[in-house]
Formats: structure tokens, C-alpha cells, sequence
């Protein structure tokens, strides 16, 4: 396990109040509307384009590429024990779905609240509508508090389920749940579907065998690991793990058997559990976030998102989006500071992906919709057209007045007249220079493009 010594520079990060990199060239495109309580979107990986979407009260729904109505995919609502933090509350494909119609949810079971990770399976698996048998793979028991459950499934590039699993719930981890390597509260676990009766643990987990803890323990200190996501290009696993009363953080890459510190530490900063248990002193036994955030300006709850891999260049590649349910802000975060994408009203409950890596955007509220970049009409203004100079050499400037993310060029039809800043975005100003002119005739005219107009200079000995 990675050693992490120090404190990450980019535990700075707080209001992210900051310049906006994006803003204006983004926008969300309505895709389906009408649902109850979405809580999760996502694929198949079978070719369809399907988009598979997750109800709260223990629907799913699958919808076909360019419609707008969904139909009923799974319905488990008897059960499910739905409310607050509770429901159906994960969906993960098989690699391997387009061949066995196998799929995997996460939910709280009704009665007694204790979190499932079950199978389920249709067949074909180009159907619409699953069987409702079920399998239950692991049962996690879940007493005494409703909140903190996690809920999120995916498998990762080693063809192995991942799960996020919340410590149990109420405040500052009173069972002590996610240091404790003997219960799955408070963990990211990971098994193998492919083998034994239901499952089993890939060897390599930090637990396994006859090394005390649970073998299904991948890795542990989580508060509320309630939304993650693999970088498709590179494998990292990315984890929004939910904070308590003051911060939020971005976990990655998640180490095997690594240690994120709750609840002794809440993002970067120590807390009065840590405090009191002589725990903060001791850094090198845990890993820090790449990130976090405090609670301000309406944050309170981080939803954990992807790193973008898609085609339509809605935003630069390989920039990880998340956002916060509280105040419906979408940012993204590229090394350095995040940036604020969108300014929404929405609950966000999750982010998905489809096949081909565009990135989803999902309200609590009932709907879907996608990032996309936004299409912007360019036209420009330039000023001045026509300029006059002597003979001697001269400095002169060219005013560009455009839309922001309108790119434009400005290039030299003479030999005589010298350009630098020859590129640019939105408005700007195209500097050059006019060499001295000792030739005959007495005049001589020239001419630049900028921003498809042509501006004329003229010399006069």
C-alpha cells in the first residue's frame, strides 16, 4: 500500500470559487423525463445503445436509442425498502451480457433494511423486460440506521464486481464500522462472479485467505462511497466518497488495501474522532483524497462522476465531471482547480455513461439529460478595416469582437506586414507590425485577413 505522507496540495481547493473555464460552452440536452426517483444511468455494452435507468422504489427502466417514453425492465418494488437514502440503489451489465443476460443490483431489502447484492438475467438478453428471479449473492447486514448505505456497482477492467458500501450510518461512525477490516460497512468490496456457487475473492484482495479481515474487502475508510466510476482509457477507479458536516472528496486511484481515513479524517481534515483517538498524528497509514471541498456556497453532499471518454467533445478528454446534489452544480476538474460547468436546479443523484462514453446527468427529481457541448452561431467584428501609415516602420493593433468559444485566425496577405497573435477565442486583439517603405511607387497597399475579413493597410512615402 501507497504511503501518503503529506497532506495533497490540492487540499486547498475549498470554495471553489474560481474563473470559469467551461461555462457557456456546455449544456444539458433533456433525454427522458417523467421517471420516479432516478437514482442511476447506464449501459448494457451489447451494441443496443440502450440506456438503463434506476428507480428509487425498485424499477428499472431501459429506453431505446432516440425514443423519449421508456419501458419497464426489472420490477423488484416488493422487495425493496425505499426512502431517504434507502431503494434500489445500484445496476452493473456483465462484460459479457450480450452472451449470458447477466446483470447486478444493490438495494435495501425490505423488513429489515440489510443491503443486497443480488443477480438477475434476461434472456435474450436483447429483451426488454428481465426475469424477475433472483439470486442473492451477499447480504450485508445494515441495523440501526437508515442512512449510508452506498449503493454503487460496476465491474472493473479486471472483469471483477465492484462495490460501494456506507458505514452503517449516523454520525461520526458510532460502530466504528469502516476501520473494521471484520465488517463490509465502510468499504469498497470486489469479487468474482465467474466462479464458485454465487462468487468468490479474487486472491489478490488485501484480506484474503488466512490474513485477518473480510475477503471481500478491497479497500476500507469510507464514509459513504455512494457514486464511482473507471476511467475507460485508463482503468483508475475515481470515488466520490461523501463527507459528514464538512467536506467532500475525490478518491483516486484506489489502491489495493488502502486505508481513505474515515472517520478519523473527513477529506483532508482531521476530525475530533481522530482527534481523540490520537489518530491524526499517524498520516502515513491512510490515503488521502486527490481532492476535496468544504461546505460552502449551497454544498453539501458530493455525487461522484466519470472521467470523459466520449466523441462529441463535450468536454476536454480525460476531464473527471462530478457534482454536488445540494446545490446542483456540475464541475470539472482536469489537474489544478475545478471548474464550474453548469449551474443547475437539479437534486443530482448520479452520473452515468452511455456506450460510447458521453456523459449523463440524472435528477432526483425525474430526468435525464446529457452533457453536450454547446452549439454556438459565430460571428465576428473587426475594427479597424483600413489604416493608414507613412513610410516608416509602425505598430498597429486589430480589434476582434465574437462569441465566446468562436475561434478565429488572422494571417498576412504581405510580405511587409508582420503578425503575432495570429489565433485566438472570443474577443481579442491581433497585434503587427508595418516594415518602413523606401521603394516606388509613393504609395504601396497590403492587406490582412483577420477573422475572415480584410483589413487594408496602406504606406505613402
Amino acid at each position: 500500500m501507497r504511503i501518503t505522507a503529506l497532506y495533497r496540495a490540492v487540499a486547498l481547493i475549498a470554495s471553489l470559487s474560481v474563473p470559469n473555464a467551461t461555462f457557456g460552452q456546455v449544456q444539458l440536452v433533456p433525454v427522458v423525463s417523467g421517471l420516479s426517483s432516478p437514482v442511476f444511468v447506464g449501459h448494457a455494452g451489447d451494441g443496443s445503445n440502450r440506456l438503463f435507468i434506476v428507480e428509487q422504489a425498485g424499477v428499472i427502466k431501459v429506453l431505446q436509442p432516440g425514443e423519449t417514453e421508456p419501458d419497464t425492465f426489472l420490477d423488484i418494488r416488493t422487495r425493496i425498502l425505499a426512502g431517504g437514502e434507502r431503494g434500489l440503489l445500484g445496476l452493473a451489465f456483465h462484460p459479457q451480457y450480450l452472451g449470458n443476460g447477466r446483470f447486478f443490483v444493490f438495494y435495501t431489502r425490505a423488513g429489515d433494511g440489510a443491503l443486497v447484492i443480488a443477480e438477475y438475467v434476461a434472456a435474450p438478453p436483447s429483451s426488454n423486460t428481465a426475469s424477475t428471479t433472483e439470486e442473492v449473492l451477499l447480504t450485508i447486514p445494515h441495523p440501526g440506521f437508515s442512512n449510508h448505505n452506498g449503493g454503487m456497482l460496476a465491474f472493473g477492467p479486471d472483469g471483477f464486481l465492484y462495490a460501494g458500501v456506507g458505514d452503517g450510518g449516523g454520525a461520526n461512525d458510532p460502530n466504528n464500522n469502516a476501520q473494521n477490516v471484520n465488517t463490509l460497512l465502510g468499504k469498497i468490496l470486489r469479487i468474482d462472479v465467474n466462479s464458485g456457487t454465487t462468487y468468490t475473492s479474487p486472491a489478490d484482495n488485501p484480506f484474503f485467505g488466512a490474513i485477518a479481515g473480510l475477503d471481500e474487502i478491497f479497500a476500507y475508510g469510507m464514509r459513504n462511497p455512494w457514486r464511482f466510476g473507471f476511467d475507460r482509457e485508463t482503468g483508475d477507479l475515481w470515488i466520490g466518497d461523501v463527507g459528514q458536516g464538512a467536506r467532500e472528496e475525490v478518491d483516486t486511484p484506489i489502491e489495493i488495501g488502502g486505508n481513505y481515513g474515515w472517520p478519523f479524517f473527513e477529506g483532508n481534515l482531521c476530525t475530533t474522532k481522530g482527534l481523540n483517538a490520537n489518530q491524526c498524528n499517524n498520516q502515513q497509514n491512510y490515503v488521502f483524497p486527490l481532492f476535496d471541498y468544504e461546505h460552502v456556497g449551497g454544498r453539501c453532499s458530493l455525487t461522484g462522476g466519470y472521467v470523459y471518454r466520449g466523441f462529441q467533445n463535450a468536454v476536454a478528454t480525460g476531464t473527471y465531471l462530478y457534482g454536488d446534489y445540494c446545490s446542483g452544480e456540475i464541475f470539472a476538474w482536469s489537474g489544478g482547480t475545478p471548474s464550474l460547468v453548469l449551474d443547475t436546479a437539479m437534486l443530482i443523484s448520479s452520473f452515468g455513461e452511455d456506450e460510447l462514453g458521453e456523459v449523463y446527468v440524472v435528477d432526483l427529481n425525474g430526468s435525464v439529460s446529457r452533457i453536450a457541448r454547446t452549439t454556438t452561431t459565430c460571428t465576428y467584428s473587426v475594427s479597424p478595416t483600413r489604416v493608414t501609415y507613412s513610410a516608416s516602420a509602425g505598430n498597429g493593433t486589430v480589434n476582434v469582437t465574437a462569441e465566446p468559444g468562436c475561434t478565429w485566425t488572422a494571417t498576412s496577405n504581405s510580405p511587409w506586414i508582420t503578425i503575432t497573435g495570429a489565433t485566438g477565442s472570443g474577443t481579442g486583439t491581433v497585434e503587427y507590425t508595418v516594415a518602413q517603405y523606401v521603394g516606388k511607387p509613393k504609395k504601396r497597399t497590403g492587406t490582412m485577413t483577420v477573422a475572415g475579413r480584410t483589413v487594408t493597410i496602406q504606406q505613402s512615402r
